[in-house]
């Protein structure tokens, strides 16, 4: 018993020896070790203990008294340890988190534009400067009112200036480009002669020797552009404004533009440009002569797709040659058949009936004679069908009404104007009587 007594006497001066041997040694109170970071969790009282007691042992680098390294405290050790650190250590005064972030915010500028309603700092930095072109529309009213609180209403005020003070620079410097120049300063301006050249030294002369005249904001780029503005509405002292002549008479235009000397105006011609406009000119009159020889081929393909093709003759057409898909109208008294090509251009393309590899460039010619009779004459390689008699190259055949045409594989029928070709026919009779 005494020996298991002396053992657990000298573990509780072992356990409880580091923590107040230097302290009774010294007659001092020991400096508690802190980090200088924030504690991220509050630690709970025997974590804080544990930790106080660990410390002084690996400052001083070898392991407790009375305990041997490597071997683990006994349950019965534990309770006694527990039961010796019973009282709490408090812990140094560490400010939250939290307490910290919440600082740190309160040091930034609340934003105030929210008070402001529909007036905002811009609109307000407009008005001071007797700008009136707001971001919204407001009524004389309003814009009285919001004056009247600008002057004598302390809070609007304050809440204004401070808004108005986060304006970004280059804001507030566009706001105050739309200042309205004042008499004095036009009267400054208008000094500067109209007929120098001013340059941009000469207005910032201007600006250093009255700065009490100019608004603070102005630049010599803002002044030169006011200056030029006045001396085109001859507001310059040294211009002078004609007056209106005497009378009832009042000069117009088209007398002002009898009394201007042609002579006396220049006409500089420009070789260049009188060239490019002439190749252009030829270009689009060739195209529309294109187009115009192309246009009863797409009238064709009109009528055929959409289904509405006019009536077979009118007053101009001699005759139809009418197939499955489309129609060809005889308007002169001479057309060619074939195959278009880029360099081959004729009357009828039977390649717009279906297909024409077989059909020669120029297949063959259909003539109305005086007499009122149509003939067609074949120049291709292929023979070409008439009413099922074949007409060979070289040879021609009379064309009748209702006359079938086949040439390779296609086939039209031949449809004449009748009271057309009767008035021809008439008119070939009495120049022969005469």
């Amino acid at each position: 018993m005494a020996s298991g007594a002396t053992s657990r006497s000298e573990d509780e001066e072992s356990l409880a020896g580091p923590k107040r041997g230097p302290a009774a040694a010294s007659g001092a109170v020991p400096k508690r070790r802190s980090s200088s970071r924030f504690i991220k969790r509050k630690k709970f009282d025997d974590e804080l203990v544990e930790s106080s007691l660990a410390k002084p042992s690996r400052a001083k680098g070898g392991a407790e008294p009375g305990r041997c390294s490597g071997s683990e405290p006994s349950s019965s050790e534990k309770k006694k340890v527990s039961k010796a650190v019973s009282a709490p250590v408090a812990p140094s005064p560490v400010p939250a988190p939290g307490l910290a972030k919440r600082l740190k915010k309160s040091k930034q500028p609340v934003p105030v534009t929210r008070d402001l309603g529909r007036w905002k700092p811009a609109d307000d930095l407009l008005l001071i400067n007797a700008v009136l072109q707001f971001s919204c529309r407001f009524t004389l009213r309003e814009v009285q009112e919001r004056w009247y609180a600008l002057l004598y209403d302390p809070i609007i005020s304050k809440l204004a200036c401070q808004a108005m003070r986060q304006l970004h620079p280059e804001a507030i410097a566009a706001i105050q480009s739309k200042v309205l120049f004042s008499k004095a300063e036009e009267l400054l301006l208008s000094r500067v002669g109209s007929g120098s050249q001013p340059s941009l030294d000469t207005f910032q002369d201007l600006l250093h020797k009255h700065p009490d005249v100019f608004y603070p904001s102005r630049t010599a780029k803002a002044l030169q552009l006011h200056w030029q503005l006045m001396k085109q509405y001859y507001l310059l002292e040294d211009q002078t404004v004609q007056p209106l002549p005497k009378g009832d008479q009042v000069l117009n235009f088209s007398d002002a533009e009898d009394m201007v000397d042609d002579s006396k105006l220049k006409d500089v011609r420009d070789e260049v440009l009188e060239h490019e406009l002439t190749v252009a000119d030829r270009r689009q009159k060739r195209e529309i002569r294109q187009l115009e020889q192309e246009l009863h081929k797409w009238q064709v393909l009109v009528d055929s797709i959409t289904g509405m093709s006019s009536p077979d003759f009118d007053s101009q057409t001699l005759a139809v040659l009418r197939g499955r898909m489309v129609r060809y109208l005889m308007r002169s008294r001479e057309i060619t058949l074939g195959r278009a090509t880029k360099d081959n251009q004729i009357d009828v393309d039977l390649a717009l009936e279906g297909p024409a590899w077989k059909i020669s460039r120029k297949q063959g010619v259909i003539k109305l004679k005086n007499n009122g009779d149509f003939f067609i004459a074949n120049e291709g390689r292929r023979p070409i069908y008439i009413d099922g008699r074949p007409v060979l190259g070289g040879s021609k055949w009379k064309l009748n009404n209702n006359s079938v045409v086949e040439i390779a594989s296609l086939r039209f029928v031949f449809l004449i104007n009748q009271d057309l070709i009767a008035l021809i026919k008439a008119e070939a009779a009495k120049m022969a009587q005469q």
